[in-house]
């Protein structure tokens, strides 16, 4: 009787814990973004389209010339992440997130163009976030250590363009309760600013 009463405790604690979780689909809209605040944990459904350094360097190439995208940014979000191969049976392989310091330089033009949030690992520039609060978008960090995890809410992917570039080619993924937490939101909140002001609070961290 007490193994059962624990199963059924962690099975609370676990539906509690999802509870606490906000669901978005895909595409955002202003008002979408504007909800979120720095800590939220999402589960995302819907499109994800994946780009890095080398993919996002072609964009704003064609973006200088006049020249259309492969994909419409508005609304979208974009995934830093460069997958393994599949397995056999397999919709894709390891996709966890890539730094996203690497695409800095070139994401407050996409964020003008109406793009509403990327998803990767690690902090971002100060002229991204300014970006984010100037065109209303948002910053997800994906667990870098959950790439199998992440694979799995994975349902399809297709290569959309620059397929020379392998794992870096953009792909159209489907996804179904992708999860991820707000690292920046739109009105200037920082999840990790709040870390170290919570750890500072507590005397763990001194000025």
């Amino acid at each position: 009787m007490v193994w059962f009463a624990g199963l059924d405790l962690e099975r609370n604690r676990a539906a509690k814990k999802m509870a606490q979780q906000l669901k978005i689909t895909t595409p955002l809209t202003d008002e979408d973004v504007l909800k979120l605040r720095a800590g939220d944990k999402v589960l995302i459904t819907g499109v994800l389209y994946t780009a890095r350094d080398a993919a996002h360097k072609r964009l704003i190439e064609l973006v200088n010339a006049g020249k259309p995208l492969p994909f419409d940014v508005k609304g979208q979000l974009i995934y830093y992440v460069g997958p393994t191969p599949p397995k056999p049976g397999a919709v894709i392989g390891s996709a966890g997130p890539t730094t996203s310091g690497r695409m800095d330089a070139y994401t407050p033009k996409l964020l003008e163009m109406g793009l509403k949030g990327t998803i990767g690992k690690g902090l971002r520039s100060k002229e991204v976030l300014e970006a984010m609060k100037k065109h209303k978008a948002v910053y997800f960090g994906a667990v870098g250590g959950a790439a199998a995890l992440i694979a799995r809410t994975i349902k399809k992917a297709e290569v959309i363009a620059y397929d020379d570039l392998g794992p870096e080619a953009i792909r159209r993924l489907e996804v179904e309760d992708f999860p991820a937490i707000v690292v920046n939101d739109a009105a200037g909140g920082d999840l990790f600013s709040q870390g170290v002001e919570k750890w500072r609070r507590t005397g763990c961290i001194e000025d």
